[in-house]
């Protein structure tokens, strides 16, 4: 029987392209659910947009000195287009500064105001004085209470995942001017989620919730365990939607507040346009509402949108929240401002037409459980050893040994052994294996028992062989050909989901488009004796070391600039005098003997002849030098500091050190002819 569901993805902020976080996380598996739920006939509303009113992109604004509008505009084409590229099937992908979503904002805020649903609250925010503005979520950086991140913004922090007020933060700074912000009172209206704790206690920890992955249970439980409290559903910012009631001037709602309410307007604006009743994605008990998010999205998506669709009455609440965990890129977190991504525009320039190896290798890797790792080597890996190898051989021996002996024409098959009628069997039960992977939310799986659907069939051409019965016995070979081609035909429905340009391209080979989901269970024969088949091309291509070392030459790039950028000229120190200066004893020395200290990264232990004496130096270089690198090295030391102990080992005496411009250890060398050790350097 057919449902109803509505599935969302997150909105992203269009303040730059989208990148293989962004697709690994939501995007791809929102995508795989959503045509899995139309293969199986539902109906389905999947809805996305452009967050356009988000703090990151008024920063951006000002740093390109245009208006946010400017930049919404840019963002939204791009990122709508990567989508379109990728084969992400919104049935509406829309935008946050349309006026529908405008309206369908203002009205959900009055609803509440008028229910008394608010709190009113005049409370001490941080205020630039320079800028003449309160600071407002990303305005603001400083130091994670929580964890100690440095880097923490005023809304969260994106090292432990921890939701922040911008007071939380300790040093804080704004990201406008760079100054010491104060505070000054403020008037805004908060959602008291404190009113809807012993609610949403019910709903999800003593509900039928505990069928949430264990991430999103988990973060939820600690912050209901943990007492919720009010959280502000206004700003003092002038882009944004205005807060429609009196007293609002100059406020605008908080993007949090705004932007899932964008699910709403999407759907709103998709029914217009399709001829349907929104209400029914909404406000209909029997819709099915999942929302995809990634993990730094659980507490918007888990406990404040739920509780404003509470408050207002009306809608339905989300029957499940998947929410990724992050994608890691070649060891390290994702970062757009340090350019340690691989962005979707960028990978079709360098990958055209592979936009289904990037699909397949982030869902074999999803990070649905833990923070996975994207490494070049294993996106080469997936397509060459599973895609090219399992996947496309099956395929391209099917096609081309059906062409070569039959011209195209699916020969008819005679009895079936034993085999063949287990093969058979086997295929028709890979639809209900993958559907219950794919309802469970666990696409990784899926796509591993899609991959062993094509296993399946390469390993029933090698133990059947039918390039040597050709010869011996024509009636097997046709049987075994005929089999084999219900196998490739099961796979151009069931890869769909994950690989919709394969399975597209899949079924113009074949020349059949006949079938469905539930057809590969039911039916005993997927595609018909005496039916012509196209030629055959490949589905997959090998993709070479030389293109992975270009990406991974990006990437060193992107590290170098980066360290290059972080290096400042330091300011000079404090005068010195004359006198101070002849304190310093510097002498040219010779390293006699190197080693490695145990149990340390950093510490070798020096043997130098200072030509005054050998003596013993600790020194912090092991991780730029090894101890055969610096025997024989001629140095510079100081020889009159004080002895200092380092894990048991007297030091007495510096070796002089600096970096150059690669930011690599170099020393600082008089290594000259004729100097002797012992020479002071003065």
């Amino acid at each position: 029987m057919s449902k109803r569901y509505t599935i969302t993805a997150a909105l992203p902020y269009t303040n730059g392209p989208i990148h293989i976080g962004h697709l690994a996380g939501v995007y791809v598996p929102a995508d795989i659910y959503a045509r899995y739920l139309r293969l199986t006939g539902n109906d389905v509303a999947f809805i996305c947009g452009s967050d356009e009113h988000g703090v990151p992109i008024t920063i951006k604004a000002k740093k390109e000195g245009v208006t946010p509008q400017d930049i919404v505009d840019k963002y939204h084409a791009i990122i709508k287009q990567s989508f379109v590229d990728f084969g992400i099937t919104f049935d509406n992908y829309s935008r946050t500064t349309a006026k529908i979503h405008h309206d369908t904002a203002q009205d959900f805020f009055k609803t509440l105001y008028d229910n008394n649903e608010f709190v009113e609250e005049v409370t001490e925010q941080l205020y630039d004085a320079e800028a003449n503005q309160f600071l407002a979520d990303r305005f603001v950086t400083g130091t994670c209470p929580k964890c100690g991140n440095e880097e923490a913004y005023g809304d969260q922090c994106e090292s432990c995942g921890s939701s922040l007020n911008a007071t939380d933060l300790i040093n804080p700074k704004s990201a406008i001017t760079g100054n010491v912000p104060t505070l000054k009172e403020t008037k805004h209206w908060f959602l008291p989620l404190n009113k809807h704790e012993d609610f949403l206690r019910e709903w999800i920890l003593k509900g039928h919730k505990k069928d949430w992955k264990p991430n999103v249970y988990g973060q939820v439980k600690s912050w209901i365990d943990d007492g919720l409290r009010p959280r502000a559903v206004t700003r003092d910012l002038d882009w944004g939607i205005p807060v429609p009631v009196e007293g609002g001037e100059g406020k605008v709602l908080y993007v949090w507040f705004d932007a899932p309410i964008g699910y709403i307007s999407a759907t709103k604006e998709w029914a217009a346009r399709e001829g349907k009743n929104w209400e029914d994605y909404w406000k209909n008990e029997d819709t099915k509402l999942v929302h995809f998010i990634g993990k730094d999205n659980i507490v918007f998506h888990c406990i404040i949108f739920p509780s404003m669709l509470k408050a207002e009455g009306s809608y339905i609440l989300p029957d499940n929240v998947p929410a990724n965990e992050f994608l890691n890129l070649e060891g390290q977190k994702l970062s757009t401002s340090k350019n340690w991504a691989v962005w979707l525009p960028d990978y079709l320039i360098d990958f055209p037409n592979q936009q289904d190896v990037l699909r397949y290798a982030l869902t074999a890797n999803a990070p649905e459980s833990k923070d996975n790792d994207f490494t070049w080597k294993d996106f080469q890996a997936r397509n060459n050893n599973e895609l090219v190898a399992i996947f496309g051989n099956f395929i391209n021996r099917v096609v081309v040994l059906t062409n070569k002996y039959y011209g195209g024409i699916i020969p008819t098959p005679s009895e079936y052994s034993t085999i063949d009628e287990e093969t058979l069997a086997a295929v028709k039960a890979y639809p209900a294996v993958i559907s219950s992977s794919i309802e469970r939310y666990r696409f990784r799986e899926a796509s591993q028992e899609l991959m062993n659907l094509a296993r399946l069939g390469n390993k029933y051409l090698a133990d059947e062989e039918p390039w040597k019965t050709f010869k011996t016995d024509e009636a097997r070979t046709k049987t075994v050909m005929f089999v084999a081609l219900q196998i490739a035909s099961a796979l151009a429905v069931l890869s769909e989901p994950f690989l919709p340009f394969t399975s597209t391209k899949l079924k113009g080979i074949l020349n059949s488009n006949d079938n469905g989901w539930e057809d590969v269970s039911t039916k005993d024969i997927l595609i018909q004796a005496s039916h012509q088949i196209g030629k055959g091309e490949l589905l997959f291509s090998k993709i070479e070391d030389s293109e992975i070392q270009i990406q991974l030459d990006k990437l060193e790039a992107s590290k170098k600039a980066n360290e290059a950028e972080k290096k400042v000229t330091e300011p000079q120190k404090d005068e010195i005098t004359f006198d101070d200066f002849t304190k310093l004893d510097l002498r040219v020395g010779t390293i006699l003997e190197a080693e490695k200290m145990p149990k340390t990264k950093k510490l070798l232990v020096l043997k130098v002849d200072t030509g005054i004496d050998t003596r013993t130096i600790v020194s912090g270089i092991a991780e730029s030098f090894s101890p055969e690198d610096v025997i024989g090295k001629r140095v510079t030391v100081l020889v009159n500091l004080a002895p200092r102990a380092l894990r048991g080992v007297e030091s007495q005496g510096m070796i002089l050190m600096t970096e150059d411009e690669g930011g690599n250890l170099v020393f600082v060398n008089p290594d000259i002819d004729g100097v002797k050790n012992g020479l002071q350097i003065s």
